[in-house]
């Protein structure tokens, strides 16, 4: 009996061409947990403008990034598989979907339905829980395997943001840079909506949340918190790395109004620059594979923010891929 195992991370177009943005936007942004509002209102504002106006400039910027073998978050994600099936042999047999696009979860959980395996261990790759990633892609999972006739055991692993071997992942790549050389080190997450962090407190009867100091530590209240998730992930990352106090700041990326969480990486980068700062470095622990956000997001459109205003280099600290310590985590997690 073999134990089947489906990685899941969030998707790409299948190619930089208009069209292909346009239809991995209109998947992605008309899910309800990514934009949570009314049915009809999310219809129109990602229909009739998000989508319309925001694909041939996303097809720009994947068109900067893509490699000949295609988009990097792909090739990561199908490198670290292959890699984790090898560790794991062949009482496992391991499948990777995306959330939107493809290879698509249905097409990954049919596999495994075929290779008639005993169990099923499901691992999104984001290592802070969110309601529009994790929760998102969890829901889908289940969504595709209810019409099921027969249920093997199903293990699902909501977040990782404190497993030893995904935090060490990150510090082993941060051990390659001379952080005495940079005048600060910024470690950016993705951003999301206030509200959305609200919400999850709310959904354990938590009225206290106040985007403040109750994130500093993680209880039964907030542990699936994104925002103390991600606080978390810089405070180990700093011991790790023996980061002095006040030369670190955790920020939030990729915002789409004044009302998501704060503070804000490209005004962070901004204010460093205005302060006369000239190096800093920047960890993206959120994503776990290279992809738009950090290859331009960071390592472009902050580069250019931060010469702009008087700084010299920013330099981007590589996720982690498929290198060889996260390998071992995955499958540390796995089994």
């Amino acid at each position: 009996m073999k134990k089947g195992v489906l990685l899941i991370n969030l998707g790409t177009p299948d190619s930089p061409a208009t069209g292909n943005v346009r239809k991995y936007l209109t998947e992605f942004l008309n899910d309800r947990r990514v934009i949570d509002i009314s049915a009809f209102g999310r219809f129109v504002l990602v229909n009739g403008i998000i989508v319309p106006f925001r694909s041939s400039k996303s097809a720009k910027l994947y068109r900067e990034i893509w490699t000949p073998d295609g988009s990097p978050l792909l090739i990561h994600t199908k490198n670290l598989s292959a890699k984790v099936q090898q560790q794991l042999g062949n009482d496992y047999v391991v499948e990777f979907g995306m959330r939107y696009q493809s290879p698509s979860i249905a097409s990954a959980l049919e596999k495994l339905r075929q290779a008639k395996v005993s169990s099923i261990t499901i691992l999104p790759l984001y290592p802070q829980y969110a309601s529009s990633s994790t929760g998102s892609t969890i829901e889908k999972v289940m969504d595709e395997i209810k019409g099921w006739e027969v249920f093997p055991d199903i293990k699902i692993i909501s977040k990782f943001y404190d497993h030893p071997g995904y935090l060490n992942s990150f510090i082993e790549n941060g051990k390659k840079y001379d952080i005495s050389q940079y005048d600060h080190v910024v470690f950016s997450y993705h951003g999301l909506p206030e509200r959305h962090i609200m919400k999850g407190s709310a959904h354990y009867g938590s009225d206290h949340c106040t985007l403040g100091s109750c994130c500093d530590v993680i209880t039964k209240s907030n542990q699936f918190c994104y925002r103390a998730n991600c606080f978390y992930t810089t405070r180990e990352l700093v011991k790790g790395l023996n980061i002095p106090q006040g030369k670190y700041t955790s920020t939030f990326q990729s915002r789409l109004n004044d009302k998501w969480i704060k503070p804000y990486s490209d005004k962070v980068i901004e204010d460093l620059a205005k302060k006369g700062a000239k190096k800093i470095l920047v960890f993206s622990p959120a994503f776990v594979a290279d992809c738009l956000e950090t290859i331009y997001e960071i390592g472009t459109e902050y580069q250019e923010i931060f010469h702009k205003h008087g700084g010299e280099k920013v330099t981007l600290v590589e996720s982690l891929n498929d290198n060889a310590t996260w390998v071992n985590a995955v499958v540390d997690m796995v089994r």
